[in-house]
Formats: structure tokens, sequence, C-alpha cells
């Protein structure tokens, strides 16, 4: 499968640091891809320019020339020999104007950059990068400053028994895409899945149970051996050693996260789901909260007929 032979870069022209135009460069490199540098610029976008100008540079010319900036980001990764274009457009409302870009180009993956922000906030996306999450009809990368290993790792995030109601074939899509950026990256494809063993669920719906007390180790050993044998089951046609499966016990908000930081994941591809008649999305197995936690990238990947289910 060579999916990503055009790649939308969503440039944020008010920022100084743009690790998606990085990792663009050198997943283009690998899969011999084409690049667009894009800017959607809107009213409030300007506003903040102007102003975040007149802090800096008050007694200079306000540049508004974006095109030009992008050029100067576009330089040094045509002097690498890849195959770069730029183009900016302006939208009433950013998130429409990002996804009406991806499907006129034809994108194959997009890219953006999200950023920290206080531990009271939390959360390092906007409320762009939801609207992203719902709305793109291609795989989206969700970028953060670091970089990638020399050996990066590639996690995919799969929930097999299905019992968080996804469709059976989009674990198989996690793991294809996982697998292939893997593959042209030189790195690691590792797999983790998160559960509450059913023993516990159980324990809970009795109110007057002790939970740690209910669950006998014989449980514990036998809903692992269970969930393994799903995973190995999943994984029927992939040759990945034991080392690169991992089982995690808890709940997904706090147990992808934290197996994340702890494996040294450069990436975590996770699923997202459109239901008819819904403006949310459901990202897998999991809550909104791991995209909030992880450490690292996070690459969300869509069903082939996604885009059918979510409109803008």
């Amino acid at each position: 499968m060579e999916y990503i032979k055009q790649i939308l870069v969503i440039v944020d022209p008010t920022a100084s640091e743009h690790p998606a135009i990085a990792k663009a460069a050198l997943l283009a490199e690998k899969f011999a891809a084409r690049i667009e540098l894009f800017v959607c610029d809107t009213k409030s976008a300007r506003e903040m320019r102007f102003a975040s100008h007149l802090r800096a540079r008050s007694g200079e010319p306000f540049p508004v020339n974006i095109k030009a900036l992008l050029e100067t980001l576009a330089a040094p990764l045509r002097s690498r020999g890849l195959d770069v274009t730029t183009e900016c457009a302006h939208a009433d409302v950013l998130h429409v104007g990002l996804i009406d870009r991806t499907r006129r180009t034809n994108a194959d993956l997009v890219i953006k950059d999200t950023h920290h922000h206080s531990l009271a906030q939390r959360t390092f996306l906007t409320n762009t990068d939801w609207q992203l999450i719902r709305g793109c009809p291609v795989p989206l990368l969700l970028t953060k400053n670091a970089p990638w290993a020399a050996v990066p790792r590639i996690f995919a995030a799969v929930d097999p028994g299905h019992v968080n109601d996804k469709p059976e074939m989009l674990d198989h899509w996690i793991i294809e895409h996982a697998s292939l950026v893997a593959q042209r990256l030189q790195g690691e494809l590792h797999v983790v899945h998160v559960y509450l063993p059913m023993s516990l669920v159980a324990a809970a719906t009795v109110e007057s149970a002790p939970l740690a007390g209910t669950v006998t180790p014989e449980d514990w050993a036998m809903e692992e051996a269970n969930r393994r044998k799903l995973v190995n089951a999943l994984l029927s046609e992939y040759p990945l050693g034991p080392e690169r499966i991992h089982l995690e016990v808890g709940g997904p908000a706090q147990a992808l996260p934290r197996a994340a930081e702890a494996l040294h994941a450069d990436v975590l591809t996770m699923g997202a789901i459109a239901r008819s008649g819904l403006k949310r999305i459901f990202i897998g197995s999991t809550a909104e909260d791991v995209l909030e936690r992880l450490p690292c990238d996070a690459l969300i990947v869509k069903p082939p007929n996604f885009s059918e289910h979510v409109a803008l």
C-alpha cells in the first residue's frame, strides 16, 4: 500500500517553530511524496499576527505577504530535492477552510502542529484540532515539538473483540497504517491494547462488593491470556515478536498515555469512527482524554467511508 503521495502541511504563520514541516519532509523523502505548505488565513489570525507584531517590532511595517513566509519555509526543503508547493487561502471558519483544502488537493495525509498549554488547561488540542479530527477525510498526524528517534517507535492502539463497538476492519486499518509508516521510517512497529478485565467490570456492578477482593489471580491470568489470544489473532499477518506486543490494564484515558511514555512511543496510531447523525466522533476504544494527555505524536486514521458520515 503506497498511500502517501501528497502531504498537506497546515502551517501556523504565528508560530516560530514548525515541527510538522520537518516531519513532513522526512515522510516525503521516504514515500517519494509531494508536499504542500498551506496557510488558511482568517480575520482572527490576522489580528493575532498584528498584535504579536506590535509587541515585538512595533516600529516596523506589518508584513502581510503570507506567501513569502511559506516560500521561505519551502526553500530548504526544495534544496533537499523535495517537490514542495505553497498556497494561502482565506476562510471565515478555519477548520472549514482546512478541510476544503484537503479535499481539493486530494491529500493522502494532513500534518498539523499542536501546542502545549498551561498545566491548568492540560489539553494541547485546540478547537480547530478537534474539528479536524472530526471532519478531516484522510489520516491526520498531530505533531509536537519533540523530534522522532533515529529508530522511531510507531504504536498501533487496537481493541480486538470490539468491546467498544468499533468496526472490525478499523483495527486492521490502524495496523496497516502504523506498519507502513514504521517500515518506511525504518522504525519499530509496536501494538498496544488497553483493557479492563471483564471480571473487574462485573464486580463493579455489585455495589457492595470490594473490587480488589472479588477478582482472583486466576481471573486476572485468564483475562490476560484471552486478551493476548485476541491480539495474536489480529496480528496473524504481521511477524511481530512478543516484545512488541503490549497489554496494559486500566482505563484508556490513563493507561494509553502512560504506556506511550513508558515505552518511548514516537507516534501513537488510533482510529476514528464516524456515527451517522452525530456531530462528534469516537476515537476507537479511547476517550478524548487520551489525546489531551498523550506525550507523543498522534496519527488518527479513518475507515474508507469516514467522510460519508460526517458533514462540516
